[in-house]
C-alpha cells in the first residue's frame, strides 16, 4: 500500500457497504480494525458510532488517517496484531484483503491466534480474501495502463504504474511505481506481495485457533460462497 495515492485509486464499493451492513447485523459496539491503512473505511465505522481501535504497521498511513473527518473518535496505533488487547473487543475486522499480506503460515497463524485472544467470548472475527481458483491476477496482468492520481500538496498529476512478476508458491509479486506525469520523475517504487490461500486452508486455521462457528460469504452478498466467487468473506465466532 502506498498511502500517498491509496485513497484516490480505491473508491467506495460493494465491499465497504457489505462490511457496514454486516457490523450492523451482528449488533456490536467495540471494534479493532486490524490493518486499517489510511483509515479509508475506519472513519466510516467511527461515523456509524462504533468504538474503534485501529492498528497498522505503516506509520505514514496512520498519519494520513489521523487527518480525516471523525479520526479523533478513533484510537490509532502504529503496530500489528500483537498490540491487540486480550479479551477486549466484540469484533476484530480486517478489510481490503489485508489477510493476504501475511506471506508465511507462521505469520498467518499468529494473526488468527491474536484475533482469537483479543475477542470477548461470542466475539466476531471478520475478514475478506480473494479466491485463488478465480485467478484474478490474470486479469491484473492484462491491464498495462497507469492509474491516475494527484499530489495533494501541489495538485500535480501523478501516474501509478504496475509491473507484474507473477505467482510463485501461491505468492503473487508485483511492483508499484508512482511518477510525476509531466516529468516522469519516480517518487515511489515499492514491491508488493500477496498470499493466495485456499478456502480450506483458511477454514482449518480458524478452527485450530478455537473459533467454533465459521460462515463464508461470496462476492459481497449474504449468500454461501461457491468455488466460482472471486472473493470470500469469513465470519468466525469465538
Amino acid at each position: 500500500m502506498i498511502p500517498l495515492v491509496y485513497d484516490q485509486v480505491n473508491g467506495w464499493g460493494k465491499d465497504d457497504e457489505f462490511f457496514l451492513t454486516l457490523l450492523k447485523k451482528i449488533n456490536v459496539k467495540t471494534i479493532a480494525d486490524l490493518g486499517c491503512g489510511t483509515g479509508r473505511l475506519t472513519t466510516h465505522f467511527a461515523k456509524a458510532g462504533y468504538q474503534i481501535t485501529a492498528i497498522d504497521p505503516n506509520e505514514e498511513a496512520i498519519e494520513y488517517a489521523k487527518n480525516k473527518q471523525h479520526s479523533s473518535e478513533v484510537t490509532w496505533i502504529v503496530g500489528d496484531s500483537t498490540n491487540l488487547q486480550t479479551n477486549t473487543y466484540e469484533t476484530v475486522i480486517m478489510t481490503a484483503n489485508v489477510a493476504q499480506v501475511f506471506l508465511t503460515e507462521e505469520s498467518w497463524e499468529k494473526v488468527v491466534a491474536d484475533a482469537f485472544r483479543a475477542l470477548k467470548q461470542g466475539g466476531h472475527f471478520i475478514f475478506d480474501t480473494r479466491n485463488p481458483l478465480a485467478k484474478v491476477w490474470e486479469e491484473w496482468e492484462k491491464d498495462t495502463t497507469p492509474d491516475l492520481a494527484t499530489d495533494l500538496l501541489n495538485g500535480e498529476p501523478l501516474e501509478i504504474w504496475t509491473q507484474y512478476e507473477g505467482l510463485v508458491n501461491d505468492v503473487f509479486t508485483f511492483y508499484e511505481t508512482v511518477k510525476r506525469k509531466h516529468t516522469g520523475e519516480v517518487m515511489i517504487h515499492e514491491k508488493m506481495q500477496l498470499k493466495f490461500r485456499t478456502q480450506e486452508t483458511i477454514y482449518e486455521s480458524l478452527k485450530r485457533a478455537g473459533f467454533s462457528q465459521v460462515q463464508v460469504y461470496g462476492d459481497w452478498e449474504f449468500n454461501q460462497e461457491t468455488s466460482k466467487n472471486k472473493s470470500f468473506i469469513f465470519h468466525s465466532i469465538k
